[in-house]
């Protein structure tokens, strides 16, 4: 049984960036959990398959995102789930809002993953820095920190990425580029 969950990864320059922050948060404030994966906007939750042969999955992620087009993100200064996770800003776009959607309908239909937390609360894309493992105490020294800080990127969200959990960290498994918009 594995672990994958499928999210849109940053370019590296803005991947870089979100490190140093995750990087910032552990040496001062004791949360290292966010650094058990690449940043990233999760698409579909974890979830766990059964077979070895991750080859159907693969398969279906190609098929879907050879059907959808890039999508515009901006990133824009940082946010909360008080009072534990501190999160870079995603500016929530339809075209992101859709993707998300497709995505979990296709996989749900195609390879009969279903995540039913999600279609309980809304989508809310974010790009974590500091995780759960961030305590109440050390949240409410950090958070002030981060509530003014400015942060803007902009960038094309191109490629669907497939994370796989090897026991200790989340490791991209594989790659699925969209259509690109121009």
């Amino acid at each position: 049984m594995s672990r994958f969950f499928i999210a849109l990864l940053p370019p590296q320059d803005i991947q870089d960036y979100a490190n140093e922050i995750k990087q910032y948060l552990a040496d001062n404030y004791a949360s290292c959990g966010a650094q058990n994966s690449p940043p990233h906007i999760t698409l579909q939750p974890p979830f766990e398959w059964v077979d070895v042969d991750v080859q159907p999955i693969e398969e279906s992620l190609k098929e879907f995102a050879s059907k959808q087009k890039a999508v515009p993100i901006t990133l824009s200064g940082f946010d909360a789930f008080a009072p534990r996770v501190i999160y870079i800003n995603v500016i929530t776009s339809q075209e992101l809002l859709t993707l998300q959607a497709d995505l979990m309908a296709y996989v749900e239909s195609n390879l009969g993953i279903i995540d039913e937390v999600s279609k309980t609360r809304p989508f809310a894309p974010h790009l974590t820095v500091a995780f759960r493992d961030l305590t109440k105490q050390n949240f409410k020294a950090a958070w002030p920190e981060f509530k003014q800080r400015q942060l803007h990127f902009e960038f094309s969200g191109e490629k669907l990425a497939l994370l796989i959990h090897d026991g200790r960290r989340w490791n991209v498994k594989s790659e699925f580029t969209l259509l690109s918009t121009s």
